[in-house]
């Protein structure tokens, strides 16, 4: 099995941080080995302890292993470009938010931000196991929400594939070179004190 390059060896940060904020990155290549039951459960429930509001925890994941029944349907959702390398993945999500809150069916207005709060804590638990987390927009949404069953009162979020890591040399030529944690805009271009100002 192939080591995953730490983000840390490739990446400064601006100020003092946990090394595991520069580790996480969203490589490509993995290996086609499966993932035991017992580290998918351990990216679940670290996405489980996310912050919601209410503690509504309104995110949810629908999930398909490679190889396995459902593996055909989940990777059709999947644009061309991302086809070409999540055919190696060990799991395929969607992720899925609540629109509305439980308790009384009135609109959540964040419910996307808590379902983003639970992919992180999914990708860092990923990135802490050594595994590859990439999330991705580039799939049909409405055929993830017909295809799937998914009611009307959920939003299709995005989509993410999980394995082990494996080599870059057998990623399409295009992608080999993109390989490789990427940097961040300076801190200082993303914040303001007090009103808009960018």
């Amino acid at each position: 099995m192939a080591n995953l390059a730490r983000g840390r060896e490739h990446r400064a940060p601006d100020y003092p941080i946990e090394p595991l904020f520069l580790d996480r990155w969203s490589p490509r290549a993995m290996s086609g080995e499966p993932l035991a039951e017992a580290e998918l459960m351990r990216l679940f429930e670290a996405a489980r302890w996310a912050p919601s509001t209410y503690n509504e925890q309104e995110w949810r994941f629908l999930y398909a292993r490679r190889d396995t029944l459902h593996w055909p349907a989940f990777f059709a959702l999947l644009m061309e470009a991302n086809q070409a390398w999540c055919g190696q993945a060990a799991v395929l999500m969607v992720v899925l938010s609540h629109k509305v809150f439980t308790r009384d069916g009135k609109p959540n207005p964040v419910h996307t931000f808590d379902a983003g709060a639970a992919f992180e804590n999914l990708a860092l638990q990923g990135a802490a196991m050594g595994l590859v987390v990439h999330g991705m927009a580039g799939f049909d949404r409405d055929k993830a929400r017909a295809t799937l069953g998914v009611p009307d009162d959920y939003d299709v979020e995005a989509m993410v594939a999980v394995g082990h890591p494996g080599d870059p040399a057998q990623l399409p030529p295009a992608l080999q070179a993109r390989e490789t944690p990427s940097g961040r805009k300076a801190v200082r271009e993303l914040i303001r004190e007090g009103p808009f100002a960018f």
